[in-house]
């Protein structure tokens, strides 16, 4: 078997300022900032106006979603993503980097670098540390706004990245992928609530397995070296040479796991993208495990 050469998932901090400093950014490469927060903790794209990395474009999240989904942030048609990333300048041949101003180092990039990789684009990576560290390191900021040259994308879907409620049905009969739950071990357990206001409890999908997205980053907001994740998948038996899929509350911390995997050399990780929440609102009851109703009698 030929192994596949993977597209390089992480740029580093400083990779990146050299290219801005060496006025890079443009058509072959285009930076988005993907940050989003919930409403009336911090506001993105205020965020954005007043400090970003020079030349980088913001990615709407709530703009580029399938508005029409009684779910929060379903992914777009083709043709939607196509458009919408097209007027931020980004051809089929753009190296595209994401990153976002989470405390954590790193919140939505993975689900943004995801998006773009499900869609077919290859060339896609998030920076090393976010935002968060940039900014600590010294490295170059503006508030002024850039005007990037629409392109024409075009995107196709890659549907072996992509699982739909139908899917996760069969997979209780067939068992064939292992399913990696990415929350916290008490909204996984049902011990802690789920956060919003949507009547969402707590709990995870019969079979599947806790690894927290958080643990894959060190302390200082950086992704953990491949050592390390592959040793972290060892711990929690999740074998890498099997059919993965990942899930969460709504379909972006579970991109994490698929982060991580891919850089151990697993690029086909699929997401739920319907996740928890979807779940939680269309299986039966004998297939969503909680100890949350126990807790609370």
């Amino acid at each position: 078997m030929v192994q596949q050469v993977l597209y390089r998932a992480l740029v580093s901090t400083r990779w990146l300022s050299e290219s801005v400093l060496a006025n890079r950014i443009g058509p072959s490469l285009q930076v988005l900032d993907v940050s989003w927060y919930p409403p009336g903790e911090r506001d993105a794209q205020q965020e954005f106006r007043d400090k970003h990395i020079p030349g980088a474009s913001f990615f709407d999240i709530e703009e580029c979603k399938d508005k029409s989904s009684p779910y929060e942030l379903m992914l777009p048609s083709e043709a939607h993503f196509a458009n919408y990333v097209g007027q931020l300048g980004i051809s089929n041949d753009t190296h595209v980097v994401v990153y976002d101003g989470d405390d954590l180092g790193s919140f939505y990039a993975p689900r943004a670098w995801w998006m773009f990789r499900v869609f077919g684009h290859r060339t896609v990576s998030v920076l090393n540390g976010g935002f968060k560290n940039w900014v600590k390191e010294g490295h170059p900021v503006t508030s002024e706004l850039s005007r990037p040259e629409p392109a024409v994308f075009k995107a196709t879907l890659n549907r072996s990245l992509l699982k739909t409620y139908t899917d996760m049905v069969e997979n209780m009969e067939s068992k064939r992928f292992l399913v990696v739950d990415s929350r916290s071990e008490g909204r996984y357990r049902g011990t802690e609530p789920e956060p919003g206001n949507e009547g969402l409890e707590p709990g995870h999908i019969p079979g599947s397995l806790n690894m927290p997205f958080f643990k894959f980053l060190t302390e200082a907001g950086f992704e953990k070296s491949p050592e390390e994740i592959r040793t972290m998948f060892q711990e929690k038996k999740v074998d890498l040479s099997q059919p993965l899929i990942a899930t969460c509350r709504k379909g972006v911390t579970a991109c994490h796991i698929a982060l991580a995997a891919y850089l151990c050399g697993k690029p086909d990780v699929a997401i739920y993208d319907g996740s928890w929440s979807e779940w939680f609102r269309q299986a039966p009851p004998e297939h969503k495990l909680s100890e949350w109703k126990r807790n609370k009698a």
